[in-house]
Order: structure tokens, then C-alpha cells, then sequence
């Protein structure tokens, strides 16, 4: 192994010039691809990445770029997201336009493929119920079509993006009763600015705390409903086919590329997009919600990490992963150190919410720490100065058509 937990590649730069020759002249050979999967560890990785033009997706790519392996990426390309066309990938990585809901094009880049990272999803809480066969469509259907060509070209190694928001409300401790889980907050209290949830059995106030993997999942809106169901049919192919995935639950990310101000942006990217037009941002509730914000490259490297162990892990294991920062802040702090950081006017506590979001939701990174030895690197207040400076992905103008599917 590497000293990373990655695969280790040969010191014999003969051999890995063979086995990166090999990969790049195998066309759809079956029993070669076979082969060359099971010598991976003496030469390059070939993994897909979808979604890979996207946010996430190509911090992703370019993790794995620079680690020597040898990338595909499948991305739909639409206009709302790349305006300019094409995006700049590192050489020699190999961009295909296609969706991954599309059977044919999926089965085309799946060629000699070790390994694939499944970043490609519609992504954001939603406007409204007219949104769900956009995100079942986008999100389930397209797993789907994704894990029945995987299963067809032999590949056995998935990296799943899924989501903190299958959680729902976070982990909460009562005085009296302990660990307990508080139902959906009403609209009669949030009307009224009641915005912590009380404690399901006697009502009184709950201590937030930090949210484990083996905490109950409970989606609460349609994106959520979709990542959680990501999830299971993936564990469904792990099973039949004997494939090993980590399911990485990104908690807030951020950082360079994130899309710019639509309906289905995350808050850091709403927060970021204010203070580019010189406006206040416009904080929910009372800025008092607690999130884990965690930076775009940090989660790149849990991609690697998690690429290597579904290497090195008996078939058919299933494995879901918290990827967080460790360090809780509410998105009040979130506001203001961005709005700081650019030389905006600060943030504006609205007071207004959301029928579908949750208080607190925060992360226990314990088990992606010792299990894949993967620890965040950068802090808050750094990447959040970073990311004040840095470009933002899109058209100036917010998108109001349908979100794509592109994380």
C-alpha cells in the first residue's frame, strides 16, 4: 500500500509504462480487462468518474490525475451548468458527453474501468413536490442504469456520493430521556420563530450532538428520499454481483466551482453569490443552525481514500462513511466570516425557513478517520477566506429551468 492507504504503484517505471500502455490500447476485450483489473496494484487505476465535469466531480478527477491513475469522466454537459462548453480537465483525462440515466453511453466508458466514482446527481432540497421525478429520475433511475452496466462489464469497485441529508434531523439528547429523534418541526412553530425541535416526549430542550453512521435514516425531502435510496440500490448489486462500496455522506461542502445563486444551490453557494452582487445575505431562521462545512478538497481526498479501501475489502461489503470537517458551525458563522472575508455588507437574519429542513445536522467522522485513515486539512476560517476569492461555476444570471443532473 501507499502511504496514502492507495494502491501502491510500482517502483518499476518499466512495468507501469507497460500497464498504461495496455490500458490505453484495450478496446472491449473482456478476459484482458479481467487481467489487468487484477494487476492494478503494479500500474494506473482506471476509474470513471460521473459527473466528473461537475462541482465535486472535478476536484475529484483532478485528485485522481495527479495520483497517476488514468480517468474517464462521463458528464451530460448541459449549458445551465458549463455555459462556456467544455470545461478544462487535466491531460490526459478522457471527457465523454453523455447522462448517465442512458444505458449506451454508459456501457461505452465502461471499458477496462477498475473502479467508479458515482458523482453525477440533482442535488439541492428542492422548490417543491413538482421536483421529485426530476430527482428519482436523475439520481435513482440513473444508479440504477449506472449498476446494471457495472454489473454487466464485470466492475466491482463503487465510491457512492450520497448525503448527510438522509439523516434528517441530526442527534439529539434529552435531559430526561436521553438520545431521542424529534419528528418533522411544525409550521405553527416555525411561523412563531420556535425553530429548535423539543424533545418528542416531553417537550422540553434538546442538546444537539454529533450524528454516527449507524444513526436511523430519515430523509425528509425529496433530495434526501433520492440520496437514501442511492444507497439501498446500491447495496442490492453489492450483494448479487459481489461489489464492495463505500458510500461517502458529504456533509455541507464548499470551495472552488460551486454553482452560482439558483434555487437548488447550497447555502454556501447562495451565501457567495450575494456578496458577488454586492447584496447582504439572506440567513434563514435565526442563523442558529449547525452544520459541518466541509472544504471540496478535502472531500476529493475521501474519494481516493475510499477508491482504495473498496480494493482491499471482502466482495460484497457495504460500508457508509460520515465526511465532515469535525468543526460545527451555524450558518450565521458561515454568513458572516464569507461576507468578512469578501468586504461585503453582512449577512441579514430573515427569520423565514423552509418546510423540509432540518435544525442541526453535524458529523461523527470517527469511522472514516480509522477506517481509511483520511482526515480533513483544511480549516474553516481558511477555506472560507479562500473561497471568497475564488470563482464561482455557471452563468451570472440564476438558472430557473430544472437543476441538472451534474454534482
Amino acid at each position: 500500500m501507499a502511504a496514502d492507504g492507495g494502491p501502491a504503484h510500482s517502483s518499476d517505471g518499466f512495468h507501469a509504462a507497460i500497464a498504461a500502455a495496455a490500458y490505453r490500447s484495450l478496446k472491449r476485450a473482456p478476459g484482458a480487462c479481467r487481467r489487468l483489473r487484477a494487476a492494478a496494484t503494479v500500474g494506473p487505476v482506471r476509474v470513471l468518474v460521473t459527473g466528473g465535469a461537475g462541482f465535486v466531480g472535478s476536484h475529484v478527477v483532478e485528485a485522481l490525475a495527479r495520483r497517476g491513475d488514468d480517468v474517464v469522466v462521463l458528464d451530460a454537459l448541459l449549458p445551465a451548468v458549463h455555459p462556456a462548453g467544455e470545461p478544462g480537465l487535466p491531460p490526459g483525462v478522457r471527457l465523454v458527453a453523455g447522462d448517465v440515466r442512458d444505458r449506451s453511453a454508459v456501457d461505452r466508458v465502461l471499458s477496462c474501468v477498475d473502479a467508479v466514482c458515482h458523482q453525477a446527481a440533482m442535488v439541492g432540497l428542492g422548490v417543491d413536490v413538482q421536483d421529485l421525478p426530476d430527482y428519482v429520475g436523475c439520481n435513482d433511475f440513473g444508479t440504477a442504469v449506472l449498476l446494471a452496466a457495472m454489473a454487466t462489464a464485470g466492475v466491482r469497485r463503487l465510491v457512492l456520493a450520497s448525503s448527510m441529508v438522509v439523516y434528517g434531523e441530526g442527534r439529539y439528547r434529552c435531559a430526561v430521556h436521553g438520545l431521542v429523534s424529534p419528528g418533522p418541526r411544525r409550521p405553527v412553530d416555525l411561523d412563531g420563530g420556535r425553530f429548535e425541535p423539543p424533545c418528542p416526549r416531553c417537550g422540553r430542550p434538546l442538546t444537539p450532538g454529533l450524528v454516527p453512521e449507524d444513526a436511523a435514516a430519515d430523509p425528509r425531502n425529496a433530495y434526501a428520499a433520492s440520496k437514501l435510496a442511492q444507497e439501498h440500490l446500491a447495496a442490492c448489486w453489492a450483494r448479487s454481483v459481489g461489489g464492495t462500496v463505500a458510500a461517502l455522506r458529504y456533509h455541507n461542502v464548499y470551495g472552488p466551482r460551486m454553482p452560482r445563486d439558483t434555487p437548488y444551490a447550497g447555502v454556501a453557494a447562495l451565501f457567495r453569490s450575494a456578496a458577488e452582487r454586492g447584496e447582504a445575505a439572506r440567513v434563514f431562521e435565526d442563523g442558529g443552525q449547525r452544520r459541518d462545512f466541509v472544504h471540496v478538497r478535502d472531500v476529493a481526498a475521501a474519494n481516493l481514500a475510499a477508491l482504495a479501501w473498496t480494493g482491499r475489502v471482502a466482495p460484497g461489503v457495504v460500508r457508509a462513511f460520515n465526511v465532515g470537517s469535525g468543526e460545527p458551525h451555524t450558518v450565521g458563522e458561515l454568513a458572516a466570516e464569507l461576507a468578512a472575508a469578501y468586504g461585503g455588507p453582512p449577512p441579514v437574519v430573515t427569520g423565514q425557513y423552509r418546510l423540509g429542513d432540518v435544525r442541526h445536522v453535524t458529523a461523527d467522522s470517527s469511522r472514516i478517520r480509522a477506517e481509511l485513515g483520511w482526515a480533513p486539512r483544511v480549516g474553516f476560517a481558511e477555506g472560507v477566506a479562500a473561497f471568497a476569492a475564488a470563482p464561482l461555476r455557471g452563468p451570472a444570471a440564476a438558472v430557473t429551468g430544472r437543476p441538472p443532473p451534474s454534482r
